[in-house]
């Protein structure tokens, strides 16, 4: 008997040693999923001047703690650069007609899971389709949204499969293309970023999205490996990694790279997500984001 409780206790302990890793890697709602809303707008600053960007931060999915933290650095970095204002916050509730309108941009930083309820989703969607600008950023594709369609079909445009494991971040070429659009003005061909890489079933370019950029899957090792069992291929052919779309009288740009906070110190990912709000910051209709979109 003494002997079987002590294996329930060294159960016990270990359960709680696994739980707590969950939540220190912030993969707690991947065991306990979390559809919380939140129903109360927080507060807007006094100071807050229109056009602002609203930067999201949601998680009900995993939660990039690091990544996070070193987006929102480089949120304030560049919108201080650019004289915007600038809010941040983790409640969905601010997705209302009156806040919104408040705002040029917004920036999903590693939002994650089903963060909106319905009322919330649509007002999103009004304000974006009625001009607004969506950044969305590493987790914002990481296809902890699928429940809410809408936001998949037209500002991700492809079903998340995995990322890379064995080891989880590895150095790759980004190549671009669309040369002439306006987010990638002043970023370099081809450049080496290191970073936790995801794929997707499909390419986001065979649903009508324009595609800035793509990864060289032969420069880094595109598998899910671990210590069990064969590494899974995830190979695209047509990777990309940076992409645009036109949305009513919007415009949205989605970005893989985000996973740490180093990401956002690197130079060329730094220029290319200011370049972004810059572009999503400025009064366009449908006509202007087409003519960007056919720049090249």
């Amino acid at each position: 008997m003494r002997a079987l409780k002590i294996l329930f206790g060294l159960v016990a302990a270990l359960l709680l040693v696994l739980l707590f890793l969950a939540w220190q890697i912030g993969a707690w709602n991947l065991l306990f999923p979390n559809t919380d809303h939140d129903t109360v707008a927080p507060p807007l600053p006094a100071a807050l001047q229109a056009p602002a960007v609203l930067v999201f931060t949601k998680t009900n999915g995993f939660r990039h703690e690091e990544g996070i933290a070193g987006g929102l650095e480089a949120m304030e970095a560049i919108t201080r650069r650019h004289g915007w204002s600038m809010f941040h916050t983790e409640n969905g509730a601010v997705f209302n007609q009156a806040d919104l309108a408040v705002f040029g941009a917004v920036v999903f930083l590693n939002a994650s899971g089903d963060m909106l309820n319905e009322s919330q989703e649509l007002a999103f969607r009004a304000w974006l389709e009625g001009g607004g600008g969506w950044l969305g950023i590493h987790a914002a594709g990481d296809g902890s949204h699928k429940a809410w369609r809408w936001y998949r079909d037209n500002l991700v445009g492809a079903d998340f499969t995995a990322h890379i494991m064995g080891p989880q971040f590895q150095t790759a070429s980004v190549v671009l293309e669309n040369h002439g659009h306006p987010v990638l003005q002043g970023v370099p061909d081809v450049f080496e970023h290191k970073e936790e890489w995801y794929s997707w079933e499909k390419s986001p370019r065979l649903e009508g999205f324009t595609i800035l950029a793509t990864v060289d899957e032969e420069s880094y090792t595109p598998e899910q490996a671990f210590f069990f069992g064969e590494p899974r291929d995830l190979r695209m052919g047509d990777h990309p990694v940076v992409w645009s779309r036109c949305v009513g009288e919007g415009r949205s740009v989605y970005a893989t790279m985000g996973h740490r906070a180093d990401a956002f110190t690197q130079p060329q990912v730094r220029m290319l997500l200011d370049n972004a709000l810059v572009w999503l910051m400025q009064p366009q209709g449908a006509q202007e984001c087409a003519d960007a979109v056919n720049s090249e």
